[in-house]
C-alpha cells in the first residue's frame, strides 16, 4: 500500500512505502543566505547528530537546522563574553595586574576562559 501526504505541521512531503514514511520530493530550502555557523554551532550540530538523532533529523527535515545552529552560536558566543567579563571582575583580574605582570594576567584570564566555555558547554550545546 502506497499513500502520499504531507506533514501539517513541518510542510514535509511523504509516502507510505510498506511499513515506513519516507520523505520524498526536494526538501525545504535552508536560508540560502544564512550566517555562517562557528565553533559552537558545529559543536551543537555534532552533538545533536550523535546523542539527539530524532531532534537532529526533525531540524534537517524541516529545513530549521542551519538556524537553529547559527541561533545557538549567537547565544554562546555571547554568553562565553558575559561570563569571562563576570568571572574576570569577580577575581580582581584589572588592566593594572595586566600592565604590572602579563604572564600572570593571561594565565588567569586563560583559567577563566575554559571554565566559561565549560559552562556553555553545559547549557547550551549539550542540552
Amino acid at each position: 500500500m502506497q499513500g502520499h501526504f504531507i506533514d501539517a505541521r513541518t510542510g514535509i512531503p511523504y509516502t507510505l512505502v510498506g511499513d515506513y514514511y519516507l520523505p520524498y520530493g526536494d526538501l525545504p530550502d535552508a536560508d540560502k543566505d544564512a550566517t555562517p555557523i562557528g565553533i559552537w554551532g558545529q559543536r551543537r550540530k555534532r552533538y545533536l547528530r550523535q546523542y539527539r538523532k530524532a531532534a537532529y533529523n526533525a531540524l534537517l527535515l524541516s529545513g530549521k537546522l542551519e538556524a537553529h545552529l547559527a541561533e545557538i552560536d549567537a547565544q554562546a558566543e555571547e554568553m562565553l563574553d558575559r561570563l569571562t567579563s563576570q568571572m574576570a571582575v569577580t577575581e580582581g583580574i584589572t588592566e593594572q595586574l595586566k600592565a604590572y605582570d602579563q604572564m600572570e594576567w593571561v594565565g588567569r584570564m586563560n583559567n577563566i576562559r575554559h571554565r566559561a566555555q565549560e559552562i556553555v558547554l553545559s547549557t547550551l550545546i549539550h542540552e
